[in-house]
């Protein structure tokens, strides 16, 4: 009985490996997931709608924490966290010392680097979270 393809790409391998006479090839069909694994800080960013995290993001760039700051209330006004088994104002306190990070080390740019960072992962998380409430399917 031969494994069941689910995507095109699988099928159009196996089928390539079908037809190969030597009956080896590169791809042997196995499909191979990687996860993100995501620290406290980073798992404590809001899944917040797509408006709101630009204008983080763009309070992030030009005001180092500020943007972080702002989307640690978000966290209180219900937005969603990869930290489901946390408490709200655990999530809150940890955003705030995110923001507080980004603040103290702007001196040095990796302050401002990491919050410019911490914006576009706002804007890629809001992103994919419309995806998901839409039903499309997405490529990242």
């Amino acid at each position: 009985m031969e494994p069941s393809h689910k995507d095109p790409e699988t099928a159009a391998a196996a089928a390539a490996a079908a037809a190969d006479p030597r009956g080896a090839s590169s791809s042997s069909g196995v499909v191979v997931q990687v996860r993100e694994k995501k620290g406290p800080l980073r798992a404590a960013i809001p899944y917040m709608p797509f408006p709101v995290a630009v204008i983080c993001l763009f309070l992030n760039t030009f005001v180092p924490g500020l943007g972080t700051f702002v989307s640690a209330f978000t966290v209180l006004c219900g937005a969603r966290t990869d930290l489901p088994d946390r408490h709200v104002c655990c999530v809150f306190w940890l955003n705030v010392a995110a923001a507080l990070i980004q603040v103290l080390t702007a001196i040095v740019m990796v302050g401002w680097i990491m919050s410019i960072f911490w914006g576009m992962d706002m804007v890629i998380l809001a992103i994919s979270q419309g995806y998901k409430e839409q039903g499309i399917p997405q490529q990242l």
